[in-house]
């Protein structure tokens, strides 16, 4: 018996050790060296094509809490990471080829592991499958992807910013729908005035964008259904009052008038802890972004967990085809892993090669799946991918945004940082007592 697990990236470098260290044959594909793709510079596995930083060190951070989750699941990339750590403050960088080579030498010394090198163009059906192809999957097996999930796979990543709920100032907003439609709270509604909406359209048209590389605006296939706010709004000044930020059917209640302008802030999750800036995709850089947007009066004092992009990301839909133990819904045969799902980041990409890994070990042995706890980063990842009630569903990397509400909330953002951490850590511990 053995597992397929398609691409030796973070999540597929995880997924194969998770399973191979619990004696499970593995049948790791990756096409390089034979293909690669433009982000791609070795040949080695588990390649950190962007940065080398691996975001904060400090358990009482989100990024950092992630990585001790890790550490405690036996993660074998955090271990390459300690041992080949790199002067960053307070970050966790490493040197990238030392960091690759020691992940690749691990799967190739590992006797469970078996490495196929050529392009997978297709999903096997031979054996469980953990697809962890990463945001720059290849053509032909994005292709039989698609024709899997229908419209649940996106090429593009044009996302709007997205908040925390506590940061927003109510003094300056109001929760309401257009009309009074819907529950009535649907929306949180931050009106603009005409001079402070001319102050921020000023400063949104001569704001900084970040460059674009693989992402053509000019291609009409994709350019109106995900157009940069910064783009439309140089269309005239009343573009954006017709557009994303129209008032009709709302009313100030501090006015007893129609404002202005109003940007929407829709919930992006269940629990109500984040909030999507609406039809503000934008490809500002991220400073410029909280610099502009914290220009509307009720963001002005906005925690922004994720900012606005723009660039080519294959990922699927995740809350329509995936459970939060990372195997497709009506085939728990089929696990999928890392960015393709909607995690964003290094990190996030590897731990849910880990749970994807450890679960397509416990199906082959007929147990039952594991689902981690929604107050571990884990769990709220993976809780977040599956949630049906995200629409316009658009990756997420840790923070703290994600984590159920703490029951006595301190208003020190560093306590709330410990509190959220040591809750955890102390539910992963006891989680995997229970396990064992």
């Amino acid at each position: 018996m053995y597992i397929n697990v398609i691409g030796a990236g973070l999540a597929g470098c995880e997924a194969a050790m998770q399973i191979a260290n619990q004696g499970i044959k593995v049948k790791l594909y990756e096409m390089k060296p034979q293909k690669r793709t433009p982000a791609h510079h070795t040949d080695m596995f588990a390649e950190l094509v962007c940065s080398n930083s691996l975001k904060a060190m400090r358990t009482e951070s989100a990024a950092g809490l992630l990585k001790e989750e890790m550490r405690r699941l036996n993660s074998f990339l955090m271990k390459c990471a300690d041992s080949c750590k790199v002067p960053a403050g307070g970050a966790l960088a490493v040197d990238r080829d030392i960091f690759s080579r020691l992940a690749t030498k691990e799967i190739y010394d590992n006797p469970n592991i078996e490495v196929i090198n050529g392009e997978v163009t297709d999903i096997p059906d031979d054996a469980i499958t953990v697809v962890a192809t990463g945001p720059l999957t290849s053509e032909p097996l994005a292709n039989a992807v698609q024709k899997m999930f229908g419209d649940s796979l996106s090429f593009f990543d044009a996302a709007a910013p997205i908040v925390t709920a506590d940061s927003i100032d109510m003094d300056y907003a109001f929760s309401a729908s257009r009309y009074g439609k819907g529950d009535g709270d649907d929306y949180i509604n931050c009106p603009m005035n005409k001079a402070e909406y001319e102050s921020f359209y000023n400063e949104l048209v001569s704001a900084e964008r970040a460059a674009l590389h693989d992402f053509d605006v000019n291609n009409p296939k994709v350019y109106e259904g995900c157009m940069p706010v910064e783009v439309m709004a140089q269309r005239g000044e009343g573009t954006l009052r017709f557009g994303p930020m129209k008032p009709v059917g709302l009313t100030d209640p501090r006015t007893g008038h129609r404002p202005w302008a109003v940007l929407q802030l829709r919930k992006e999750n269940s629990a109500g802890t984040m909030y999507n800036l609406v039809g503000f995709q934008t490809n500002l850089k991220f400073p410029e972004q909280k610099r502009v947007f914290s220009l509307i009066p009720a963001l002005h004092k906005a925690e922004f967990v994720r900012y606005g992009v723009m660039h080519r990301n294959t990922f699927i839909c995740s809350p329509k085809v995936l459970n939060a133990d990372y195997s497709v819904k009506g085939n728990k045969n089929l696990f999928f892993a890392g960015q393709i799902t909607g995690v964003e980041g290094y990190m996030e990409s590897a731990g849910s090669g880990i749970i994807a890994g450890i679960n397509a070990v416990r199906t082959l042995q007929n147990k039952k799946t594991l689902i981690f706890p929604k107050n571990t980063m884990l769990g709220a990842l993976s809780g977040y991918i599956a949630d049906p009630t995200v629409v316009k569903f658009q990756p997420m990397g840790a923070n703290f945004g994600i984590l159920p509400e703490l029951t006595n909330r301190p208003r020190d953002k560093r306590e709330r940082g410990v509190a959220y951490s040591e809750r955890a850590l102390e539910s992963l511990k006891c989680f995997i007592e229970s396990e064992d």
